[in-house]
């Protein structure tokens, strides 16, 4: 039986650095967590099908480069770091025409002892990340999508949901006031990059779009009077499409965390749903996942 591969692609996951930089005039520090992972492609189906090792950069190597460009260079905001290191893969050996980069920020966020920032203790104020995946093709670019991951947000009123679908498989009452509670997953897609000199000139638009991006996801889930996950997600797509004009499209994905109301009628009459609602069973699953990409219009084709 003959066989070819169609696509391969191989490298290092779940790289672990941590980065300390010292700034010797205030003697304040700053730390940067991330879990890095990167895999290239290009010309190595001889080592699947001839067992041709020649054309193998050892995943060990890719490993150690990592740490050394993470010496070498700077590593936030992470969009520059992920671009730096799928660049240097890809010039360093011809035969390589792509490098998959993603790069995972895990919070560390300074203390403030005494009202006063402290120069070098941290605590991690949550598990949401920041997360950048980057695709840097020899001859074709650079392709960047920035995320905000796991945002655990709630708020105990301002949402609804009624006027869906009702048949013979519809047991879901209707509701005008309700919690609402999801893990925030939002991406937002880059413009392509030419090259590095073009990522360089970005810079400083790649944290103040997270920064946006993530004011605008908490403003819009804070003061909206939501309808729906659906109607709300759209709004925020909206308003970071408008915020950042560099991006083409922006994706949520928002898994609705469910609080149900508890009938505790039998005890007493005491009354505990609807407006008198105060006590809820939080529920960790099945529960509803919801997703939207919005992109900016096509400008209509002319003759």
């Amino acid at each position: 039986m003959s066989a070819v591969i169609s696509s391969a692609r191989y490298g290092k996951d779940n790289v672990r650095v941590y980065k300390v930089e010292k700034d010797q005039s205030t003697s304040m520090q700053t730390v940067t967590e991330m879990t890095v992972c990167v895999l290239l492609e290009g010309a190595i189906d001889t080592s699947y099908t001839k067992a041709d090792n020649s054309v193998v950069v050892a995943t060990d190597s890719i490993k150690n480069t990592i740490y050394i460009k993470a010496k070498e260079n700077p590593v936030t905001p992470p969009e520059l770091f992920a671009s730096i290191l799928g660049t240097h893969f890809i010039e360093t050996y011809s035969h390589i025409t792509t490098a998959n980069v993603s790069v995972i920020t895990h919070r560390w966020t300074r203390m403030a002892i005494d009202g006063r920032p402290h120069s070098h203790s941290f605590y991690r104020d949550g598990n949401e990340t920041r997360n950048v995946e980057a695709v840097i093709k020899k001859g074709r670019g650079i392709d960047i999508r920035s995320s905000i991951v796991g945002l655990l947000v709630l708020k105990s009123t301002g949402s609804a949901f009624h006027g869906f679908v009702r048949d013979e498989y519809t047991t879901l009452p209707e509701v005008w006031d309700r919690i609402l509670s999801t893990d925030v997953d939002a991406t937002w897609a880059w413009k392509t990059f030419s090259g590095m000199s073009a990522v360089n000139a970005a810079i400083p638009k790649f944290d103040k779009a997270w920064s946006d991006a993530r004011s605008i996801t908490m403003k819009t889930f804070a003061e909206e009077n939501s309808p729906s996950v659906q109607n709300t997600m759209y709004k925020m797509c909206e308003s970071i499409l408008a915020a950042v004009p560099e991006v083409t499209n922006v994706e949520y994905k928002l898994p609705n965390k469910h609080y149900f109301e508890i009938d505790l009628a039998w005890h007493k009459g005491t009354k505990n749903t609807g407006k008198d609602a105060e006590v809820y069973a939080p529920q960790s699953g099945p529960n509803g996942l919801i997703q939207v990409t919005v992109a900016r219009p096509s400008k209509p084709f002319k003759l």
